[in-house]
């Protein structure tokens, strides 16, 4: 507890001179690690880690009957599990409540940009269509798993290809297809703030991560020179300020190009 109250004091003092134990400035993000097409089992699949952070996704692609109110488009299921390796507040079993959170927020944040074109999943109107199915796996938790997640479920989506599908016979999971997942230019990005003290920082690693007292996740896309918010989610028990938040929505902009541009020197097909 006391090595705790040490470490809170000398990383609030930092963020007040701009600075943080790691070196790096208040927004700028760990560095990123992609590698794609790692499982032969999966459509799409991804190996990413931020700093230390770990997570392996992988994209399976089913076919079901559409949803009555949404008859002409497929279907989109994010789940998660945090393994116990990953840290020792983690244990075995069930999916505890921050995985189901993070599956929530990468869900949330890929269906309300509509990256995927899922107009485009339907193969017979109020018949069939196809069903993507993300599934997240934390491998490690040095922080911020929120943000791994969700660049571990974009790398993967824009490597899955879309098996072979022949009517009466089914999918054919064996055969080759070339056909990727149809996306939209909506390619949306998460980034999770955290506030420490009076300080406001992007991508904390675990430590930082435990003394926040609030977060805010935003998942954001670019229209021409615009920045379009399509979600966000409040975490943690202390409020966020209006100015705080303004602060917050300037800041995800700014990150917005770099990690945008980065992310599409990692991510390639």
């Amino acid at each position: 507890m006391e090595l705790s109250n040490i470490n809170r004091k000398r990383i609030i003092t930092l963020l007040k001179e701009g600075n943080r134990l790691d070196g790096r400035k208040p927004f700028e993000n760990r560095e990123i690690f992609i590698e794609t097409d790692i499982s032969n089992k999966a459509e799409g699949s991804a190996r990413v880690r931020l700093g230390k952070t770990e997570v392996i996704v992988g994209v399976k692609l089913q076919t079901q009957e559409p949803y009555p109110d949404h008859k002409d488009e497929g279907t989109l299921i994010v789940g998660m599990e945090i393994n116990s390796s990953a840290g020792d507040r983690y244990e075995p079993g069930p999916p505890q409540i921050d995985a189901i959170e993070i599956a929530r927020v990468v869900d949330r944040g890929i269906r309300e940009s509509k990256y995927i074109d899922l107009k485009k999943l339907c193969i017979k109107d109020g018949e069939i269509v196809w069903s993507v199915m993300i599934d997240i796996y934390g491998i490690n938790d040095d922080g911020n798993l929120l943000d791994a997640s969700f660049i571990g479920a974009l790398s993967a989506l824009k490597v899955t290809k879309i098996p072979v599908y022949i009517e009466e016979e089914g999918i054919k999971y064996d055969k080759t297809s070339e056909k990727y997942l149809p996306l939209t230019k909506n390619e949306s990005l998460m980034m999770t703030f955290y506030k420490v003290g009076d300080n406001l920082l992007l991508d904390p690693n675990r430590e930082e991560e435990d003394i926040s007292n609030a977060r805010l996740t935003l998942a954001i896309s670019k229209s021409g020179k615009d920045k379009i918010i399509h979600s966000m989610q409040k975490g943690e028990i202390e409020s966020i300020s209006i100015k705080d938040l303004n602060k917050i929505i300037e800041e995800a902009e700014n990150v917005y190009d770099k990690l945008s541009l980065e992310l599409n020197k990692l991510i390639t097909r």
